[in-house]
């Protein structure tokens, strides 16, 4: 093991695997260089020292893969995800296999979230039970108008939050200020007659140049929550709206275009990297992650390190994808209630309708606490028999 004399509060670590018969010391040698001072020049030994990257230490795994851990002084980066990713990985990508299994930042570095699960929580008013999230469907072909009516259904049901699926942009038909306008009376009326706040997660879309001046205007015209996908629409943009002072609002980060970048097993990221640690630090509030107990393909392992991450950092973790009323006591394997579900079809396909699906949920908790069974033969008639029957238990 090499050894470094800045302190680890000084340090970026990095823990870098890669496949069988790649040299796990001879990349994190050429990582630990190439991605910092670039060359030894003669005679600049003494200018460099305090800007090249290290090589801690190498370990070869019982299946013939290798990782070694690379240290990189923070002072090389601005305190931002983009020159962070740049620096980490940036052109290395291109030059073989390499995957990001573990990524240690000093505490303060980037940009955190301003809500985290405790300040949407307080917004809800809800406490001792985790928050039930839903997401308007059908994505595509609703006008505002359409999205109002669902929002007073479910909002009626009792649901905490809904949001926008994440491939409505703006679109001629239905722009997220038109959905606004639209929605926030229901709201304004949930809030009178049930005295509590009902969160609407509006989809961000545009260009860089616009998107923080539409979350503005957004805000002014009554949103209460952000919906964005910061692979898509870049680590940068989430950081501006995390800290400006007219986007003061809790931001829900999706994972589309996640699996691109995490989704190999030679390279790019781990996923407790992607939806944990750089959504601490890039200024997300929720994060939407899939769930091993859904339908998208992920370990329960990963699962758990994205949610443990998550929650250490005091952000809600949100497992989605094939969420539903009957499999409530999956969603929630270590009985913690800090959590979102988000549910789509899980609320929105029910067969007696979308306030049905939530009213499922609700009766799915109860049960849970009561500790009894999911069965179908041991529910009554209801909502959550009717959803367990459809997508079992």
């Amino acid at each position: 093991m090499m050894t470094a004399s800045r302190e680890p509060e000084q340090v970026i670590r990095v823990l870098y695997e890669f496949p069988k018969g790649v040299d796990p010391e001879r990349q994190g040698k050429l990582l630990a260089l190439g991605q910092t001072v670039g060359s030894l020049v003669p005679g600049m030994a003494a200018q460099i020292a305090d800007y090249q990257g290290l090589l801690d230490s190498v370990d070869a795994l019982p299946d013939g893969r290798g990782q070694a851990w690379v240290r990189y002084p923070a002072h090389n980066v601005s305190g931002d995800l983009g020159s962070l990713l740049v620096m980490i990985l940036g052109k290395y990508s291109l030059a073989g296999p390499a995957k990001i299994r573990k990524l240690e930042l000093p505490t303060a570095y980037g940009t955190r979230g301003r809500w985290g699960f405790d300040g949407i929580a307080r917004l809800t008013g809800v406490t001792g039970r985790p928050l039930f999230m839903g997401i308007f469907k059908p994505a595509l072909g609703l006008s505002p108008d359409d999205l109002a009516c669902i929002l007073r259904d479910v909002g009626e049901a009792g649901l905490d939050l809904i949001k926008d699926d994440e491939i409505l942009p703006d679109t001629p038909a239905s722009t997220a200020l038109s959905r606004i306008k639209a929605c926030r009376p229901v709201l304004e009326e949930i809030e009178r007659t049930q005295k509590r706040t009902m969160l609407y997660a509006v989809t961000l879309s545009g260009r860089a140049d616009k998107l923080l001046d539409s979350a503005r205007r957004l805000r002014e015209a009554g949103a209460n929550a952000y919906l964005l996908s910061p692979f898509a629409y870049g680590f940068s943009i989430m950081e501006a709206l995390a800290s400006h002072p007219d986007t003061n609002l809790p931001i829900f980060a999706h994972p589309a275009m996640a699996g691109a970048l995490g989704g190999s097993p030679d390279y790019g990221f781990d996923m407790s990297v992607l939806l944990g640690t750089l959504m601490v630090h890039g200024g997300a509030d929720a994060v939407l992650y899939p769930t091993n107990a859904g339908n998208l393909p992920i370990s329960s392992d990963t699962e758990t390190r994205i949610r443990e991450t998550l929650s250490q950092a005091g952000l809600a973790p949100v497992p989605s994808a094939g969420v539903h009323p009957g499999a409530l006591p999956r969603f929630l394997p270590d009985r913690n209630t800090r959590i979102i579900l988000n549910a789509g079809t899980g609320i929105m396909d029910h067969p007696q309708g979308p306030a049905a699906g939530v009213r499922a949920f609700h009766e799915a908790w109860l049960r849970w606490g009561e500790e009894e069974p999911f069965s179908p033969e041991s529910l009554p008639e209801g909502p959550l028999k009717a959803a367990v029957l459809k997508w079992g238990h």
